[in-house]
């Protein structure tokens, strides 16, 4: 499927068929993820996948009721220690070649991130901002696959944690109900263009 398609008829799903999503479809929708764009390569997007009516039925207590009716949810965090690793994933891009044709100082870069480090707030915001990218791509991938999903932002974020028993260097981003669609909603009203672009210069 072409790209645009996908993004204009991809639609958010909260009605699901019972049959299962397959492992091979699963494992398609994360590699979409792993392969989403992250600032400075840093990567802090982490997931889990529930599957089994037992977890479901947990999960059940914390979010929309519709949600758990999908065969499979993804569950997507951001991990806080990637920031540990920022010299390590620049030299990666260096070594692959992403600054040769636009040579950058790697040096002089991690010199004024560490005289300017982010704080704990902006450093959380960053890394939702690379999970969101990377659920973005699960979506398409999802309707590319012909199954649907729906971003699930309304979620108690904190007990999903400790129902998951993750340490504390996870933070629960967002939930992502996967299945074949049993529903065919209409297109969504959508702002005119003319409301979103502010200016040109």
């Amino acid at each position: 499927m072409e790209l645009s398609a996908a993004i204009a008829n991809r639609r958010s799903i909260r009605k699901f068929k019972p049959d299962q999503v397959s492992d091979d479809d699963i494992k398609a929708i994360l590699a979409a993820a792993r392969l989403a764009p992250s600032g400075s390569n840093l990567q802090p997007s982490r997931y889990v996948v529930i599957k089994s009516p037992e977890a479901k039925a947990r999960l059940a207590e914390y979010t929309l009721p519709f949600v758990t009716k999908a065969p499979v949810i993804i569950v997507c965090c951001t991990d806080s220690q990637v920031w540990s690793t920022a010299l390590a994933r620049w030299t990666e891009l260096q070594a692959a070649g992403a600054f040769s044709d636009n040579p950058l100082d790697v040096e002089k870069i991690l010199e004024y991130k560490q005289r300017n480090p982010l704080d704990p707030e902006t450093a959380k915001a960053y890394a939702w901002l690379n999970a969101a990218i990377a659920i973005d791509h699960m979506t398409l991938t999802a309707f590319d696959l012909g199954l649907g999903s729906c971003w699930i932002g309304i979620l108690d974020r904190q007990k999903i944690k400790t129902m998951l028993e993750l340490d504390d260097r996870y933070d629960v981003v967002a939930l992502l109900p996967v299945g074949y669609p049993d529903q065919q909603p209409a297109a969504r009203p959508r702002l005119a263009m003319s409301e979103l672009l502010l200016k040109e210069l």
